[in-house]
């Protein structure tokens, strides 16, 4: 039966057990109120119009997709670099390493993203179809070339593999694709193709309409390739076997959802709070009262008038505990920072580096080296060129300590919009980077008679621009 071309394997079904939460995180808040139920849930007697008022007010703090965007962009804080041994040809490639303007650096850096997040990702190493084409001279003169192209989770439906000269390679992998075709002369419809690719071929599928109504996936294409292998790469977070690996900041993630929860709470005592409750006592019958500036109250004997107002315990108590998860996460998105003794490397990491004193993001960039690197050599072998190369990601980025860098990690969390100035200096108090002495409103005001931070400075625009 064709139509199992489109299931998901066992191992692809456990890893996507996660993914509905990262990717609500990475969405945002837009994403976090879509899901509803899922990360909010409705309380016990709670009526459907409560909830919705509830959840329509709600507000992410985007701790999670922050960190990722924060952390994934420290191996990118320097251009990738290629080395030496990489052919000509592919440094060209490498400026349009996609076909769609996307440089290796740019591309690196969303599989980065991707293995930060949802743990996974993958490289295809595909080349255009070559009717007709039977020699390089011929592929040079037609413009054609190998490509890389971005599967992130999701993307992969299973895979088999197989023991070549003692190592582990794929033997068939399936790939969901998204296809489009024109409909009418301004529309376009998209369908979904699963990618089949073996070693020397490859074939296509897509769900067609049969003459008794059904549906099915059913072969739409195939043909053969020049390579015996398969060339695909994947792209590891949290390694768990070959094809499989955890997001790497899961336990931040639910910490994340824990927050949105506590302060969806907050934000609702807030609203109760904020109204006071009118209270009449020792009256008996009904009263007409008018409350206003211009207006007065004639009570019964022995009747009092007056307004309830929270006590504001429990909102004192409400904002605690979110600095509290706030700090939680700070330290957990910060773990990955920290250089670990005798950490483990792979057999091609430089030893020159220091390998056994790496954080686990310095592992994580390594072991992307090494997809790149198995990536090139692909692209090699479409070119008819016995070495890809080496590609280099900057790695020069652990702390010693997770206090600093957690440090490191509220500069970047300053800078990017998420947490105020002020925070930052209660925060650093908090470590002892900071004198307790200091009273942040002061510093502030202080720092901003300064004038502009070095480096801010600008040139003034000509005159007459």
């Amino acid at each position: 039966m064709t139509d199992a071309v489109r299931n998901e394997s066992e191992a692809v079904a456990e890893m996507a057990k996660h993914w509905p939460l990262v990717r609500a995180l990475m969405g945002g808040t837009s994403a976090m109120r879509a899901a509803a139920k899922n990360f909010l849930p409705k309380w016990p007697n709670e009526e459907q119009k409560s909830y919705d008022a509830r959840l329509a007010v709600s507000t992410l703090y985007p701790a999670f997709s922050q960190t990722v965007r924060v952390l994934s962009g420290k191996p990118f804080s320097k251009p990738l670099q290629l080395g030496d041994n990489v052919p000509e040809p592919i440094k060209g490639f490498a400026q349009n390493i996609d076909l769609e303007g996307r440089n290796l650096h740019a591309f690196a850096g969303d599989l980065m993203v991707d293995i930060l997040s949802v743990g996974i990702s993958g490289i295809l190493i595909d080349f255009p179809p070559a009717e007709g084409v039977r020699t390089r001279a011929q592929e040079l003169e037609a413009g054609l070339r190998p490509y890389w192209k971005r599967y992130p989770a999701g993307a992969v439906l299973g895979w088999k593999t197989r023991r070549t000269n003692g190592v582990i390679t794929l033997a068939q992998i399936r790939l969901l694709e998204n296809e489009a075709e024109d409909a009418g002369e301004f529309g376009e419809r998209e369908f979904e193709q699963v990618r089949v690719l073996e070693p020397g071929r490859w074939r296509t599928y897509r769900k067609v309409r049969t003459a008794n109504g059904q549906e099915e996936w059913q072969l739409h294409n195939e043909g053969l390739t020049t390579l015996n292998a398969v060339p695909f790469v994947f792209c590891y977070g949290q390694r768990t076997g070959f094809g499989t690996s955890a997001p790497p900041l899961l336990e931040l993630a639910h910490q994340n959802v824990e927050h949105w929860q506590s302060k969806s709470d907050q934000q609702n005592i807030l609203h109760v709070a904020r109204v006071p409750i009118l209270a009449l006592v020792g009256a008996e019958g009904e009263v007409d009262i008018t409350v206003g500036a211009s207006s007065a109250v004639k009570l019964p004997k022995d009747a009092d008038l007056k307004f309830v107002e929270h006590s504001g315990a429990a909102i004192e108590a409400g904002r605690n505990d979110l600095k509290d998860i706030e700090q939680r996460m700070l330290q957990t998105g910060a773990e990955l920072l920290v250089r670990k003794e005798g950490a483990a490397v792979t057999a091609t990491q430089i030893s020159s580096e220091g390998e056994g004193n790496k954080c686990a993001l310095q592992r994580m960039a390594e072991d992307l080296e090494d997809a790149i690197d198995q990536a090139l050599q692909f692209t090699a072998e479409w070119i008819g060129q016995p070495e890809g190369g080496h590609a280099t990601l900057h790695k020069d980025f652990g702390a010693d300590s997770l206090g600093e860098a957690s440090a490191s990690l509220l500069l970047e969390l300053q800078a990017a919009g998420i947490i105020s100035k002020k925070r930052v200096i209660l925060e650093q108090q908090r470590r002892g980077v900071l004198s307790a002495d200091i009273v942040a409103d002061d510093e502030l005001e202080d720092a901003g008679q300064d004038g502009p931070a070095l480096g801010a400075i600008t040139d003034p625009a000509p005159a007459g621009a």
